[in-house]
């Protein structure tokens, strides 16, 4: 969760500061994990946050800490401070395991008007999204009953995952996003005008071979969107313009 936000932040405030200087833009960060079906601020003392969505269907988090900043270091600070927060564990896979989604968000927003008295508009969102590492039943036969109920949760966030994947793909009338938080969380990063990346973790051990496996199956599913989508390609190719403050969400995924 480090390299990838630094590299995107520092491109997004060298064009605040200079293409688009004097315009009334602003950065702010936010983060926040997935645990147990429950969202937790990683900002602010892990305090437990809300999800509720409004007239537009557009998924708010209640209670979301939100940082504004101004360069790049302040940016590192709190990155740093939300992984020290959350939530990790031993498993039979893996020693240091994620056990939990953590969602990093920067946000852009412009001031109304050039009036700092009045709340900024968001104008463009990008998010980081870190996936939880699932678990086989064949790796969790050493863990304690509270690490088999993470490895379930986290099996059934990332399953309601690739079905709404599929169901996209299929161009089916339902898309199930409510199936789990994380798919909620990711709804505006797969419909409407937004780009998604998903980026897959393997191993080169041939010991880790089957896991390698898995990950490039339930990463390759995402490819098939682009082939059978069309209306998304359609909202893709339209001009994206910051100036006329158009609201694009983006995401890049990590697949566990």
């Amino acid at each position: 969760m480090k390299p990838l936000p630094l590299k995107a932040s520092r491109d997004i405030l060298r064009l605040m500061h200079h293409t688009y200087r004097n315009q009334g833009f602003q950065l702010f960060v936010s983060f926040f994990e997935i645990y147990g079906g429950k969202l937790y601020d990683l900002l602010n003392e892990r305090k437990k946050l809300c999800m509720r969505e409004d007239g537009k269907q557009q998924v708010c988090i209640v209670g979301l800490q939100e940082y504004r900043v101004a360069d790049v270091e302040n940016i590192k600070d709190l990155i740093e401070k939300g992984s020290a927060t959350r939530s990790t564990g031993t498993t039979g896979a893996n020693e240091e395991s994620s056990r939990s989604h953590a969602i990093l968000q920067l946000a852009i927003k412009r001031s109304v008007d050039g009036n700092e008295s009045k709340p900024p508009r968001l104008v463009g969102k990008l998010s980081f999204i870190d996936l939880a590492g699932s678990e086989r039943g064949a790796d969790t036969t050493d863990n304690d009953k509270q690490t088999r109920i993470e490895g379930a949760e986290i099996n059934k966030s990332l399953l309601a995952l690739k079905e709404c994947i599929r169901a996209l793909d299929n161009d089916q009338g339902h898309i199930p996003f409510r199936g789990s938080k994380l798919t909620e969380v990711l709804r505006d990063s797969f419909v409407g005008n937004s780009r998604t990346v998903m980026i897959s973790c393997i191993s080169p051990s041939s010991g880790s071979c089957e896991h390698t496996l898995n990950t490039l199956r339930y990463a390759d599913r995402v490819k098939s969107l682009s082939k059978g989508n069309n209306s998304k390609k359609d909202v893709l190719s339209s001009n994206f313009n910051l100036k006329e403050s158009i609201t694009v969400p983006l995401s890049s995924v990590t697949a566990p």
